[in-house]
């Protein structure tokens, strides 16, 4: 049966606020077993927070657009707490809050839910400039922190997001957490490149996640796995598939951690295009969980820089484990594959892990890459952030593969080398500092200059 929101007073003339009647029409229809809440098109539905509930899709007909109001005061509280910041709209300067353990606010929410969907050709837009405010000509940023969540839901089971349009989001866009088998599947995501923290999807402490067909374009990470400490309640983030994606971020295309108190493991990534972006496939470990059993495969990656103020360096892949803070002991990774990846940007992959922490079991086949300079910002630097006061930018000269303190790496059937003129802050071909057990099978390198070496193992 179908719930048409504006039989149950809607307006949807974007400026009354209509959350009230899409709240009616959504209890409605779990309290009478199930249905279809509908968003007729054509009308703009300005609103409050909504809750989801069991048994409900949530359906956006085409032109149907669903705007988050600017007023704070409207937000779900996933926390439970009483911080509420003055409105952003209303010229009054926001007051400051705390990072909290779970979002803080949430435009639409649900909890120990299942069997409900978001649906249709429609918009959700998340009304990102009445949060934000611009710092420079290359980012804005928020009046408080953290801002509104657009989509967090959290302990729930059997759950889908098809085919909408996710857009103009102030924080993270959709955010599963302690969530069980989700299908986020042809979905776009339109964030601006300068808005921080407006992360794509972050599936959080989930398991048997299917990430399918999505376009991401987004300010920080268009896909990232985390297992927060604010949901440190629930299991590892496990059985994570990501396929047939185009990503383009100002920070990391595809990204496991940084917050990752628990573990991830069997993760792949597939089929996937990647241009634009910061950094390429990334896994960041910086607090006390583990990596393993991951597979990236048939992916093309083109990276550039962009500036300091975004993590990343045009890495096209980076694998890095160090801890958040000197008291902390980050986790382990181990068995990760890379099958038939082509990267084409201005800086290499870069591995790295710690003379205490190995990086292990780590293959490369059929890669290759290729740096060219090709943006005005600097090259020549690695980017280890976050991290203790040691771990901050590395200003050194590139090659177009360099691994640190890893063991058991092969490399099979793969190609280094360089283009372009501009060539000052590039180096060898393949480099391996304090790494054991590196085999090399068929890989062809050059280096940049005749100062440098094509491969060097050490």
């Amino acid at each position: 049966m179908a719930y048409n929101v504006l039989e149950y007073g809607a307006l949807g003339d974007g400026v009354t606020d209509d959350a009230a009647a899409i709240q009616k029409a959504i209890d409605l229809c779990a309290a009478n077993g199930g249905g279809r809440v509908v968003l007729p098109g054509g009308h703009m539905y300005l609103s409050g927070a909504v809750e989801l509930k069991s048994h409900v899709e949530f359906y956006l007909e085409q032109g149907a657009v669903l705007k988050a109001s600017p007023d704070i005061s409207a937000y779900f509280l996933p926390n439970g707490n009483g911080y509420a910041p003055v409105s952003a709209v209303s010229g009054e300067k926001a007051v400051p809050i705390p990072v909290t353990a779970k979002p803080s606010f949430a435009f639409i929410h649900a909890k120990d839910a299942e069997a409900f969907s978001i649906t249709g050709q429609g918009t959700i837009d998340g009304n990102v400039h009445a949060f934000v405010e611009r710092v420079s000509k290359y980012y804005c940023n928020g009046t408080f922190y953290p801002r509104p969540t657009m989509i967090y839901v959290e302990n729930c089971r059997h759950i889908s997001f098809c085919n909408v349009t996710l857009q103009n989001a102030p924080f993270w866009t959709l955010h599963p957490a302690g969530c069980d088998d989700v299908l986020i599947e042809g979905i776009r995501i339109l964030n601006p490149l300068d808005c921080t923290n407006s992360d794509g999807i972050d599936p959080d402490h989930s398991s048997n996640v299917r990430i399918i067909g999505c376009t991401v374009q987004c300010a920080d990470d268009c896909i990232c796995l985390k297992t927060t400490a604010g949901n440190r309640e629930y299991g590892p983030t496990r059985n994570v598939l990501i396929s047939g994606c185009t990503l383009t971020s100002t920070s990391a295309a595809v990204k496991i951690g940084t917050e990752g108190v628990g573990d991830f493991e069997n993760i792949v990534v597939d089929n996937c295009i990647i241009t634009g972006s910061n950094r390429g496939l990334s896994i960041q470990i910086r607090d006390g969980g583990n990596v393993r059993n991951v597979s990236f495969s048939n992916i093309v990656i083109e990276t550039r820089r962009f500036a300091e103020c975004w993590w990343g360096c045009a890495e096209p892949i980076v694998l890095t484990t160090h801890g958040r803070t000197d008291e902390t002991a980050s986790g382990h990774i181990e068995n990760v594959r890379f099958f038939n990846i082509s990267c084409r940007g201005e800086n290499g992959i870069f591995v790295a892990g710690t003379e205490d922490n190995h990086i292990q079991d780590v293959v490369f086949e059929r890669v290759w890459v290729t740096l060219l300079a090709s943006s005005k910002w600097p090259k020549g630097r690695y980017d280890l952030r976050p991290g203790s006061e040691c771990y901050g930018l590395v200003y050194r000269k590139t090659p177009a593969a360099l691994l640190q303190w890893a063991d058991d790496v092969s490399f099979r059937d793969c190609r280094f080398g360089f283009e372009g003129m501009e060539r000052e802050a590039f180096a060898e071909g393949l480099k391996t500092e304090n790494c054991t057990q590196v085999t090399l099978d068929h890989v062809k390198a050059e280096s940049a200059s005749e100062a440098f070496e094509a491969i060097v193992i050490g």
